[in-house]
């Protein structure tokens, strides 16, 4: 985002700042997110640019479209050994997954880096958590 831009939301009173301050991550956490969304991206440029349809890809490595869809969005739900043992199945290496850690992928939220100011308040106790809810207790 632009300096001007910047400027400009923060005056109209929105705070800008990057997903991991929003959600109060931690230097692991954001790594451990970084890695996840890395070995995602990997896996869908990989099945595009061997033509695979998600189904086809479901086939090859035994689960359904809907769950490499969310392999591929870095669902929650999906473990990272999942991740790369489907990327095991459709060719990568050992030393193509270690370069793709060494190069990492740094997420940017672009649609997501600003916060409006009534949403801020962190995971505290009682406060909104990340999507504006109370936690529960």
């Amino acid at each position: 985002m632009d300096k001007e831009k910047k400027k400009r939301l923060e005056a109209a009173g929105w705070r800008v700042g990057s997903v991991a301050e929003f959600l109060e991550l931690t230097p692991e956490e954001e790594e451990f997110i970084e890695f996840k969304l890395a070995l995602s991206r990997e896996l869908k440029d990989r099945r595009i640019a061997r033509g695979m349809t998600q189904a086809e890809l479901a086939e090859k490595i035994g689960s359904s479209q809907s769950r490499v869809a969310r392999m591929e969005a870095a669902h929650h739900s999906v473990t990272i050994d999942l991740l790369v043992r489907s990327l095991c199945t459709i060719g990568a290496t050992r030393a193509e997954l270690g370069n793709l850690l060494l190069r990492g992928v740094k997420w940017d939220p672009t649609a997501s880096g600003v916060v409006p100011p009534e949403v801020i308040g962190g995971r505290g106790k009682g406060k909104p958590g990340a999507r504006g809810r109370t936690p529960k207790r």
